[in-house]
């Protein structure tokens, strides 16, 4: 979009993010980082006379393990997210009161998967720390910075990583990590249903431009911790074993909000528009073929595993 025509918007939907931030604060729980953590698990690390982490103290698999690490450094990157967010939407009206709610709120999660994280051993918390140090390191995050490409690719990675929490706890087999993971979940979203509804909006005021903006964010989506030390190999584990996969990333993800924008039902756009619709229907077919072989390569993959057991 032009410049001008992003400050225009910019100021059109502000009426909107303040009636979603009231509905927000209206409906959205406290809660407290402190009450989730069994401290009482807890022990010294060497430097105060324990001993340190050893591979043998955690009790949760490696796929939910990564998993947890990978949402943990995503989790992290939120000074990134907080600049991107400035830099898209500003730091002005309800637009900043919102980005400074949501940072606030967004800070929570780190902090008590960090303490859950250590308190129980779950992982190597020098290992987690030399992470955390690369990615916060290594500059900014690599969301769109623009007004439209911000908020729809923001709406789609609070869905998704919605998704990935509840999985994760569920993948722990731990009752606490469980209840802490959805309780996260939980936030994440109202947070995507603040970004839906402004997207939704959107549509009706620019719908041409939202259109390109929803294709080429749906098209180029990667997940917000993509940047962090190892995420590929990480992935790869947590998609295998079915935590986060191509065929949750569409049918969970990608589709319900599509549905709900009702991409494909709008009349009145432009040709331009159009070709953008009609370029993001056949990604979406495409992306629908490789989730199906994804799966079915996972399958056979376990099918021969347990033959092999």
């Amino acid at each position: 979009m032009e410049h001008e025509q992003s400050v225009n918007l910019l100021r059109e939907l502000e009426p909107v993010v303040a009636e979603n931030m009231d509905r927000h604060l209206k409906v959205v729980r406290d809660w407290h980082p402190h009450d989730y953590v069994p401290w009482s698990q807890g022990r010294d690390f060497a430097l105060l006379g324990g001993e340190d982490w050893r591979p043998e103290d955690t009790k949760i698999d490696p796929v939910a393990r990564a998993s947890l690490i990978v949402n943990l450094l995503t989790e992290d990157n939120l000074p990134a997210y907080h600049h991107n967010l400035v830099l898209a939407l500003g730091p002005d009206g309800a637009w900043g009161q919102w980005i400074y709610r949501w940072t606030a709120e967004e800070a929570r999660h780190a902090m008590t998967l960090r303490d859950y994280l250590v308190v129980t051993r779950a992982v190597d918390p020098v290992d987690l720390e030399s992470r955390r140090m690369q990615l916060m390191s290594s500059g900014p995050a690599r969301e769109p910075v623009e007004l439209l490409p911000n908020v729809v690719y923001t709406a789609l990675q609070e869905l998704a990583t919605r998704l990935s929490h509840r999985n994760t706890g569920t993948a722990t087999g731990d009752p606490i990590g469980e209840q802490l993971l959805a309780r996260i979940a939980a936030d994440e979203n109202l947070h995507m249903l603040f970004y839906r509804n402004l997207v939704g909006a959107a549509l009706d005021l620019a719908p041409d431009e939202t259109m390109v903006a929803i294709t080429d964010v749906v098209q180029n989506f990667e997940m917000p911790g993509a940047g962090q030390p190892g995420f590929r190999r990480m992935a790869v584990m947590i998609a295998q074993g079915g935590i986060y996969d191509l065929r949750l990333h569409l049918d969970k993800v990608i589709m319900p909000i599509l549905r709900h924008w009702q991409v494909f039902e709008r009349t009145g756009l432009s040709p331009r528009g159009e070709a953008a619709r009609e370029e993001l229907a056949s990604f979406l077919g495409q992306l629908d073929v490789q989730a199906s072989r994804f799966v079915e390569r996972r399958d056979e993959r376990n099918a021969a595993v347990l033959s092999r057991a």
